[in-house]
């Protein structure tokens, strides 16, 4: 089962440690459209790779390119939490450390957002 993390959390949650990164599952369109966030100012690094419904075996070779260890957690965020949960159960199947943005980084019923609880965005 994957872990649920809410935006608003996220701050005390990477005082835990470090060995965690953060992957961006969004379009390209809904990043210019919106922002991307900011890891760098959360000293998070951030990754981008589009999930698509009819691919996602590719999903995960082209993840498996960036080259990140399995002892780091992977944060996987999108626009309200729904394609990132697939995509953090998708890397668990491969024994990735995977914790789902439940709200997503415009909101959703479970929380805020990212951009809306003034987590670092740029554009």
């Amino acid at each position: 089962m994957v872990k649920q993390l809410a935006s608003r959390d996220i701050k005390n949650y990477l005082k835990k440690g470090p060995k965690k990164v953060l992957l961006d599952v969004r379009t390209q369109e809904e990043r210019d459209s919106v922002g991307k966030p900011d890891g760098d100012k959360l000293e998070l690094k951030t990754y981008f790779l589009e999930i698509k419904r009819n691919s996602f075996f590719d999903f995960v070779k082209k993840f498996k390119a960036f080259n990140i260890s399995q002892d780091h957690e992977i944060l996987v965020i999108c626009k309200s939490g729904e394609r990132s949960q697939i995509s953090a159960e998708l890397l668990s199947k491969e024994n990735y450390k995977t914790i789902n943005i439940s709200d997503g980084f415009e909101g959703s019923a479970e929380g805020e957002g990212w951009i809306n609880c003034g987590l670092p965005v740029k554009f």
